[in-house]
């Protein structure tokens, strides 16, 4: 069936999301190209075969501090999602106002912005291919450091004894997604020991992140063919404690009903730093 003509969606897939395997060895990713064709990753990768359900057909639509994930019906006014500077000047502001009506936060930093795209040649124009292994962005620590990087140091202590929060917005770019959809994680289903921390190495300085090690209880979702009037809220870290969903995971991955003709994935993830006042 082609892709300008209705395409049923299933109730679910199989996937195949690829983990860590948990052998004592600490994970470390590289943020740039390196030279020599050594490997951008350090690490065991464990395939897995999982269900993935559609979450379009949850009776109770998913939310951040329940499942770490939900979606807004939003469209956005930026004309060129792909533009650095309309991104920057219009799009950040956009985000911003969305994050906060979402979460009931007073304030957000949003520290950067990523767009992927699932086809050859992309590192020509500075894009990036989508993640397809099983991750979450910040660990505590480097939640916490985040803070400190980019408020002034006084008010950074200040926000750091009230609650924050680290959520990325995820959009499709220029049509819906059929290729390398994003699966995420119900982050109540995720063990604490799920989460193993792992380097990731810039040019100048070290990060930290999760990848995940494979458990049969996790419970993944997607949105088949999520539009460009569509966006995803991904929880990140959450510094309060007495909540279902402090940290999700999330990953690309193949879906076996995408169309032989489907165009490839853009998308854009924009990372923000979310205070509360409480």
């Amino acid at each position: 069936m082609g892709i300008h003509q209705p395409h049923l969606t299933p109730d679910a897939v199989t996937g195949e999301l690829n983990y860590l395997l948990d052998d004592g060895t600490r994970p470390v990713n590289y943020a740039y190209l390196r030279e020599d064709g050594l490997p951008q990753r350090i690490g065991t990768v464990q395939p897995t075969r999982v269900t993935i359900h559609n979450a379009r057909l949850l009776a109770r639509p998913p939310l951040l501090d329940e499942q770490g994930f939900q979606r807004v019906e939003q469209p956005s006014a930026v004309s060129d999602l792909q533009d650095e500077q309309q991104v920057r000047e219009r799009y950040y502001a956009e985000a911003d106002a969305l994050i906060r009506q979402a979460t009931g936060a007073v304030k957000t930093v949003i520290f950067d912005h990523t767009i992927r795209i699932d086809e050859p040649g992309r590192e020509a124009n500075g894009l990036r291919e989508p993640v397809r292994y099983v991750h979450n962005d910040q660990t505590e620590r480097s939640a916490i450091r985040r803070v400190r990087d980019h408020l002034p140091a006084e008010e950074a202590e200040q926000r750091l004894r009230k609650r924050f929060a680290i959520i990325n917005l995820w959009r499709p770019i220029g049509g819906p997604v059929f290729t390398t959809p994003l699966a995420v994680c119900d982050a109540s289903s995720i063990e604490a020991a799920d989460f193993i921390p792992s380097d990731l190495v810039y040019r100048d300085k070290v990060g930290e992140t999760f990848a995940l090690r494979a458990n049969s209880q996790h419970r993944w979702y997607y949105f088949p063919q999520l539009r460009p009037e569509e966006a995803l809220l991904l929880k990140i870290y959450d510094s309060r404690t007495d909540i279902a969903a402090r940290a999700g995971a999330h990953t690309a991955f193949d879906d076996p009903t995408t169309p032989d003709d489907a165009p490839p994935r853009r998308s854009i993830e924009l990372r923000a730093l979310v205070f509360f006042d409480e």
